[in-house]
C-alpha cells in the first residue's frame, strides 16, 4: 500500500514526491506514460554525444531565494544568462527589443532618452488594452509588431494576436537601454550536469518508486494508494465530461552538424515565413566541448502531446468547470501547468508544488505518523480489552 500515487514525473510531481517521502516519511509511487522522468525538462545526449533538449530548451531562471535554495540540494549550477536574436529582414537583432535591435533595424544612432520618444511617436493609442495585439502596438506602434510579433505569435498559438489574451505578448518587455539578457531575474543558471540527473536525484529516496511507461488507468488498477497527485491535464483525469481543454503541442527536428557552432546564441527565432518558430543551438545552454553541434527547429501544431493552455476567455471559463470538479476531488491535488491550466515557468511549478506540500502538512494527518500512534497506544494499559 503507497500512501500517494503521484501522476507525472516532472517537476510538479517530483518535488511533491520528494517532500511526501523525506518530510512526512511517507511511501510514494510516482507513474509517469513516458519512458524518462524529468517532463518536458527531460534532457539526454544525443547520437553524437551531445546534450540535448529533448522538447526544446528550458532555461531556469527565477527571483525565488525559496525555489532556488530547493532545487540547489540536487544539483549544481552552471551560470548562465539566455541572449534571443529574431532573424528580421535578413538580420540577427537583439529579442526583447532594446536600442541595439532599433538602431540596428532602421540604421538609427538613437540613444536611451530619445528611444522612449521614438516608441511614443510611433505607439497606437489603445483605450481598453485586451489582447496580445493591444499589448504590442500600444508599446511601440505597428511596424514592429508586425515584423517581430505577429507572425510568430500565429505559428506559435495558431491564432492572430489579436485572439489572444494581453498575457501571451506581456511576458516579452520592451526596453530602453541595450540589456540583450532575455531574463532579469536574480537567478538564472542551468543544471550542471543536466535535468535528467537532477530529477534522478530528486527521486532517490527510498521512500520513493518510479514506474515509467505507466499509464495512470492501468497504475489506479494495480496499485493500492490513499492519496492522489494529479499533474496531467485536467480535463483528461474527468474524462472530458465539459470537453476537451484547447492546448498548443510542439513538434521537433533535431539535427547534429559537422561544425563546431551554427549560430552566435542559443536560441534565435523566426517570426517570418518559415514553417519553425525558432531554432536551439544547446552547446551554447550547457557549456559542452565538442568539435560538432546539436540543434532543434520548433514547430507548433494542434496535434500531439499538450504544451501549452491556449490564453483565450472561453477557454478559462471551460477550465473553472473542471476547477470545480478538481475542488470537489476528495484526497486529489491538481498540480502543475496542465493540471491548473496556466502557463508557468518551472519555478512557477516548483513554487507551486512546495505551496501545496505546505497546504498538505497543514490539513492533511500523516499515514506513518497516524500507525505509529495507533501502535503505541494499543501498547498502553487500559487501551484494549
Amino acid at each position: 500500500m503507497f500512501d500517494w500515487l503521484v501522476v507525472g514525473a516532472g517537476f510538479a510531481g517530483a518535488t511533491l514526491a520528494e517532500r511526501l517521502a523525506r518530510v512526512r516519511g511517507e511511501r510514494v509511487l510516482v507513474i509517469d506514460r513516458r519512458p524518462h522522468v524529468g517532463g518536458n525538462a527531460y534532457d539526454c545526449r544525443d547520437a553524437a554525444g551531445i546534450l540535448i533538449h529533448r522538447y526544446g530548451p528550458h532555461i531556469f531562471h527565477t527571483n525565488s531565494r525559496a525555489v532556488f535554495d530547493y532545487l540547489s540540494e540536487f544539483t549544481r549550477w552552471r551560470r548562465y544568462e539566455h541572449r534571443v536574436l529574431a532573424n528580421v529582414d535578413g538580420k540577427l537583432l537583439p529579442i526583447p527589443i532594446n536600442l541595439d535591435t532599433v538602431n540596428q533595424l532602421y540604421g538609427l544612432r538613437l540613444t536611451s532618452d530619445c528611444l522612449k520618444q521614438w516608441f511614443a511617436s510611433r505607439a497606437e493609442p489603445v483605450e481598453n488594452i485586451r489582447t496580445s495585439e493591444d499589448v504590442v502596438i500600444s508599446q511601440v506602434g505597428r511596424d514592429l509588431y508586425e515584423k517581430f510579433f505577429r507572425g510568430y505569435t500565429r505559428k506559435q498559438w495558431g491564432l492572430d494576436p489579436s485572439q489572444l489574451d494581453r498575457s501571451v505578448t506581456a511576458r516579452v518587455p520592451v526596453r530602453l537601454d541595450r540589456d540583450d539578457r532575455y531574463f532579469t531575474d536574480q537567478f538564472q543558471f542551468m543544471p550542471r550536469d543536466g535535468y535528467t540527473r537532477l530529477f534522478e536525484r530528486m527521486l532517490s529516496h527510498p521512500g520513493i518508486t518510479v514506474k515509467l511507461s505507466t499509464d495512470f488507468r492501468s497504475a489506479r488498477n494495480k496499485a493500492e494508494f490513499r492519496r492522489l497527485i494529479w499533474t496531467g491535464p485536467v480535463d483528461e483525469f474527468f474524462q472530458y465530461r465539459y470537453g476537451k481543454l484547447p492546448y498548443r503541442s510542439l513538434r521537433f527536428k533535431h539535427k547534429t552538424l559537422n561544425q563546431v557552432r551554427l549560430q552566435p546564441v542559443a536560441v534565435v527565432n523566426y517570426p517570418g515565413d518559415t514553417p519553425y518558430t525558432r531554432v536551439t543551438e544547446y552547446k551554447h545552454l550547457t557549456g559542452q566541448v565538442h568539435p560538432q553541434t546539436s540543434i532543434t527547429y520548433e514547430y507548433p501544431s494542434a496535434e500531439g502531446d499538450p504544451y501549452y493552455p491556449i490564453p483565450r476567455s472561453e477557454n478559462q471559463a471551460l477550465y473553472k468547470k473542471y476547477e470545480a470538479l478538481a475542488d470537489g476531488t476528495a484526497d486529489t491535488w491538481f498540480v502543475g501547468r496542465l493540471a491548473t491550466y496556466r502557463y508557468y515557468n518551472m519555478d512557477q511549478v516548483v513554487g507551486q508544488a512546495l505551496a501545496t506540500f505546505r497546504r498538505i502538512e497543514e490539513t492533511t494527518p500523516r499515514w506513518v505518523g497516524m500507525q505509529r500512534l495507533a501502535t503505541a497506544s494499543q501498547e498502553l494499559p487500559g487501551r484494549h480489552p
